[in-house]
């Protein structure tokens, strides 16, 4: 068998079957990472990729059941070759949500993680913030203001939720560090979930109209800092927003719900 990999090749090297597949996966994977294969691009046929590598049938197929399985391609019946996805966050995310509910994780230490994590992005995002960055922060808060003077917060919950974590994910992807950006990201689906409970139950279901009023004044306050470019802070603000909405979404026994409790 010959894989050629970015101009070498594997003459000669003796690989157990098992691994063939792995191999070419990772191959292919590399090309998707590198920008070679982008995304809505087809692969070759399988003929012409069974006889660049040399493989069989299964094993070629079993490497596109990995790329798969990472959602780096998609296959689709009748189709020809396989087409290219781009990278996904949410693929991260679901295994990182694996790993916290086989590890018994609470969503108390889900939400001092991200204590630890939105500070720091606000700090840094104060320091290069743009014009583009604050009306994109001002629009979303512009939007829960017009929620609450609609009425609808209290009745839309889920709405309320939605928006506020847009707020909060910019903050993050706004920042300019992308490893704060992704990391923060693989625990939305958790976080979201959690919300998704929390705020239904019946004390927040009572959350009156001036607490809506106090958190959007907090979001301001945050955009006032970095407009400021105060680093320090819209550091120390969004510690004690971050640290004041931990404690009124995780009352009640909350902190010690598992990750595992909210997908069981």
């Amino acid at each position: 068998m010959v894989i050629p990999l970015d101009g070498e090749s594997l003459v000669g090297r003796s690989l157990r079957a098992a691994k063939t597949s792995e191999l070419i996966a990772a191959h292919l994977r590399g090309k998707i990472v590198r920008g070679e294969l982008v995304e809505g691009e087809s692969l070759p046929s399988e003929q012409a990729l069974l006889e660049q590598f040399d493989v069989s049938r299964p094993t070629l197929r079993e490497a596109f059941r990995i790329l798969e399985a990472e959602s780096l391609i998609v296959i689709r019946r009748g189709a020809r070759g396989a087409r290219i996805l781009a990278p996904d966050p949410a693929v991260a995310a679901r295994y990182v949500g694996l790993l916290l509910q086989v590890t018994n994780t609470t969503m108390g230490d889900v939400y001092a993680a991200r204590s630890v994590i939105e500070p720091a992005a606000a700090g840094r995002l104060a320091t290069r913030r743009t014009e583009q960055d604050l009306a994109v922060l001002n629009r979303v808060v512009d939007d829960l203001e017009a929620a609450i003077e609609a009425g609808s917060p209290a009745s839309d919950l889920a709405g309320w939720s939605r928006v506020t974590t847009e707020f909060h994910t910019l903050v993050l992807r706004r920042a300019g560090n992308n490893t704060l950006a992704i990391q923060s990201s693989v625990l939305d689906e958790v976080v979201s979930t959690h919300l998704a409970v929390a705020l239904h139950r019946p004390a927040n279901r009572t959350t009156t109209v001036r607490e809506f009023r106090a958190l959007v004044r907090s979001y301001r306050r945050l955009i006032e800092l970095l407009e400021a470019r105060d680093a320090e802070g819209a550091e120390q603000h969004w510690r004690a927003h971050m640290e004041a909405a931990g404690r009124s979404l995780l009352r009640d026994g909350m902190d010690s719900t598992t990750v595992l409790d909210l997908f069981a």
